[in-house]
């Protein structure tokens, strides 16, 4: 059996550091694999935050070899075990311990964001609306809330911005209620105001990132961001505004 490398960050605060662990690996397995055999015959008492290991709950966000990913989705064979494998927790939110971060903020951020809003229904009381404008929104409830976007993302981890931008995942919330046909909503004020949608300039590194495949930056911040030039700065729709 191989014996590869794992440079774990551990501890909590100022008191944190690197710490090397050989561990034996065998086919087939991911980093959260390792991690656990780590943690079982290693370090029992190393913090890491997961849950179904099936790509699905979001919960073992990190950042392997300098690239946010989750721990359960990254094979072993996709790294190169000639030299020490590099784990590490997200960087754009506050460090507890070890492996995890506090990622409620995005929690209460999105409490913030208002709701969808049902708009009322036709003259023959049902709601009616065409497949595709039911399909598009339909993408972003793929989102499993693994914050890898967030952490991908400049203007919150290199810029610690929380307080101004929301943020590509929060984008993507508010896109899956924007295009939806049956709400009524209209949230475009406070993208451009609240949550300063200009913030992003579309480098679609949070898509990269996306383990569910979401085109966050193609379907949904630039449509968003066209949405708010539409409303707020193109000069013929202020004119047909004021003429309505």
């Amino acid at each position: 059996m191989a014996t590869a490398t794992f440079r774990i960050w551990r501890g909590e605060g100022e008191q944190s550091a690197y710490v090397d662990y050989p561990c034996e690996v065998e086919e087939g397995m991911v980093v959260l694999d390792a991690v656990h055999r780590i943690q079982a015959t290693q370090a029992n008492d190393m913090a890491v935050r997961w849950n179904c290991k099936a790509g699905k709950c979001g919960s073992c966000s990190a950042e392997i070899n300098g690239m946010p990913k989750l721990m359960c989705m990254t094979r072993l064979n996709s790294l190169d075990l000639s030299k020490p494998v590099t784990i590490e927790p997200m960087k754009a939110f506050p460090h507890i311990k070890d492996l995890v971060t506090d990622v409620s903020w995005n929690y209460e951020v999105k409490k913030q964001i208002p709701p969808f809003h049902l708009r009322p229904p036709g003259a023959d009381g049902t709601w009616r609306a065409y497949q595709k404008d039911v399909d598009r929104p339909q993408e972003f409830r793929k989102c499993i809330e693994c914050f890898l976007c967030q952490d991908v993302c400049h203007v919150l981890r290199d810029h610690h911005m929380h307080e101004k931008f929301i943020g590509p995942r929060l984008l993507i919330h508010v896109a899956q209620m924007e295009m939806n046909p049956l709400d009524d909503g209209n949230r475009l004020e406070a993208l451009k105001d609240e949550y300063n949608i200009g913030y992003c300039n579309i480098t679609k590194c949070c898509t990269k990132v996306c383990p569910e495949g979401i085109h966050i930056t193609d379907n949904a911040i630039i449509p968003l961001k066209e949405r708010v030039v539409d409303e707020f700065y193109d000069p013929l729709h202020k004119l047909f505004k004021i003429f309505k």
